[in-house]
């Protein structure tokens, strides 16, 4: 989203009762010297950050960057790739590269250097697929007593303990899924639980509250100080999804309510609501921020009041300026007044509509599929008489889409860069409004 739309939001988080912002910038980050070619065409200035990071201060929002190694995002550059562990794949950073670990300690300067009074920092370090596949990790496999597990244990230690030596007032967070399978052993002798607090993911609707649990009292046996959870209010329930489910989602904090109440109160630092815009680095994007504040609105509204009734939702619905909140169904009838409500209701529209009003008259009416069909068409080859039953159909559907598009596009203009709007266009817009435009353009030629 572009700065001048996240303010916006700010307030609305803060009265939902969220306390911070995790922010993983990626390549968004204005990133400087030899680093600058991370930088994305529509990453953000220093000053817009520094604006936007002083508005989340006051709205009394801790800020906490996120810097998700493995570096999918750096490691794609032809300038990078001699770094990675795989050298066809960009997955996985070399560890045994002295200039490795010289890059992560260059990133992190650059990204502490543009925040201040931060008390955490997010190193990532999730689904590090191919770590340990490389040839130099294969010979140091080779060696006495050494595991994939160390590997993976001495890269977040190598990178945590250059957080602590250079910013001792930091605490190092990682994503846990590389720490679950480990003996309490290893964990406990790699001297990591001493350096960082684990945040422990999963964004399923049907949690195994007991297993989280027993993973809790795991960590914290193995002597880290305090856990982390992490949720999900959208971009975890379908790669290319338009619109999250706020129900799956709300049920998801619900179940992590559970393990929180079944965990001492002392182990547990916070809770992040993950709002994920692409599976990956390569990934097209899922559902957008904007039509996600009703989910957002729902999972934050339930984890402040430890669960969700009536008049949670009637609150929910006073904040959201949306009249009638529906949580087990994609269809938001109800405008709402909330930063980017125009284009929810845009996007349900599209979702709902628009490939199906395009395939019902391309598939399914008899006039085009008995008088205009492919053959028909290539050969420019109509009964006159037929044109009348459908022609008038075409058009006004046609017209009818495109001005909803047209809407569409000016309500994200007011959040996003050109190119995410022209990628979600492409996506889930051009497909079917192509086939409509060219329907209409070969009975004109016909």
């Amino acid at each position: 989203p572009s700065v001048s739309s996240l303010p916006q939001v700010l307030p609305l988080l803060r009265a939902l009762g969220a306390t911070g912002l995790l922010l993983e910038y990626e390549d968004t980050f204005p990133y400087a010297g030899p680093l600058e070619l991370l930088q994305a065409p529509h990453a953000y200035s220093p000053a817009e950050l520094r604006a936007l990071l002083s508005q989340a201060r006051a709205q009394g929002l801790d800020v906490v960057p996120l810097l998700p190694f493995p570096l999918q995002f750096v490691l794609k550059h032809r300038e990078f790739a001699h770094l990675r562990e795989v050298k066809a794949l960009p997955n996985a950073l070399n560890p045994h590269k002295e200039e490795s670990l010289a890059l992560v300690k260059a990133m992190i300067d650059q990204v502490m250097a543009l925040h201040e009074d931060l008390q955490w920092f997010h190193i990532g370090c999730d689904e590090v697929y191919y770590l340990g596949e490389g040839e130099e990790s294969k010979q140091w496999l080779q060696q006495q007593d050494n595991t994939p597990e160390k590997l993976c244990l001495s890269h977040i230690k190598a990178v945590a303990t250059y957080l602590a030596s250079s910013y001792p007032t930091v605490t190092p967070i990682v994503w846990d899924d590389m720490l679950r399978g480990m003996s309490e052993e290893t964990l406990a002798e790699s001297g990591v639980p001493q350096l960082v607090q684990p945040m422990i993911w999963d964004y399923a609707a049907d949690i195994d509250v007991e297993s989280k649990v027993q993973l809790m009292q795991k960590y914290r046996r193995c002597g880290f100080s305090k856990v982390w959870f992490a949720s999900a209010f959208k971009g975890a329930t379908g790669v290319n999804q338009c619109l999250p489910l706020a129900g799956h989602h709300l049920r998801n904090q619900l179940q992590w309510l559970q393990v929180a109440g079944s965990s001492p109160a002392d182990g547990l630092e916070g809770i992040a609501l993950t709002g994920w815009q692409r599976y990956d680095h390569f990934s097209v994007l899922c559902e957008l921020l904007p039509v996600a504040i009703p989910s957002l609105a729902v999972c934050l509204q339930a984890l402040k009041n430890g669960g969700y009734s009536e008049k949670v939702k009637e609150n929910v619905e006073k904040l959201l300026g949306m009249s009638n909140l529906e949580i087990d169904t994609y269809m938001s009838t109800s405008l709402g007044t909330f930063p980017g409500s125009s284009i929810l209701t845009l996007v349900t529209q599209v979702s709902f509509y628009l490939k199906s009003s395009v395939d019902e008259l391309l598939e399914r009416n008899r006039y085009v599929t008995g008088w205009f069909s492919p053959y028909h068409r290539k050969r420019k080859i109509i009964h006159p008489i037929i044109m009348h039953h459908f022609q008038p159909d075409a058009i006004s559907l046609l017209s009818k889409w495109n001005a909803v598009v047209q809407d569409l596009q000016a309500a994200m203009e007011q959040v996003f860069h050109r190119c995410a709007i022209e990628e979600w266009m492409e996506e889930n817009v051009h497909p079917s409004l192509q086939k409509l435009q060219q329907l209409v353009d070969d009975l004109d030629e016909a």
